[in-house]
């Protein structure tokens, strides 16, 4: 049995396509299959753009942890200001009453799911 490998480099790979390309498609319909794959690649560059910045103003909104909360006044803060909660003048007491109620509208306003 004889084994016949093929030892072709990346860039001899890019005029095989080609070379098929043109004996596939013709001379003349190149052009337009070469502006079709062109606005492809636009617009998926386009989404993938669109989508990393969406990422990155949701990671930059969001609070930065930057290690284990030691004390309970710290998690206290931390919860309030990732629900919009201003955290100055208040008690621990009041914290927790009123992150209470912010979590128990959220539940209410949430639709219920029918088993």
């Amino acid at each position: 049995m004889n084994n016949f490998l093929i030892n072709i480099g990346g860039t001899e790979w890019i005029v095989i396509i080609f070379v098929a390309l043109v004996l596939i498609l013709g001379t003349d319909k190149l052009p337009g299959a070469a502006k079709k794959i062109g606005k492809a690649v636009n617009e998926y560059n386009k989404a993938k753009n669109e989508i990393q910045e969406h990422v990155k103003e949701t990671t930059e909104e969001s609070p930065k942890i930057s290690g284990p909360v030691e004390t309970e006044r710290e998690k206290l803060e931390m919860i309030a200001k990732s629900i919009g909660i201003n955290v100055e003048g208040k008690t621990d007491n009041d914290l927790r009453e009123i992150i209470s109620r912010k979590m128990g509208q959220r539940k209410q306003d949430e639709p219920k799911k029918e088993n």
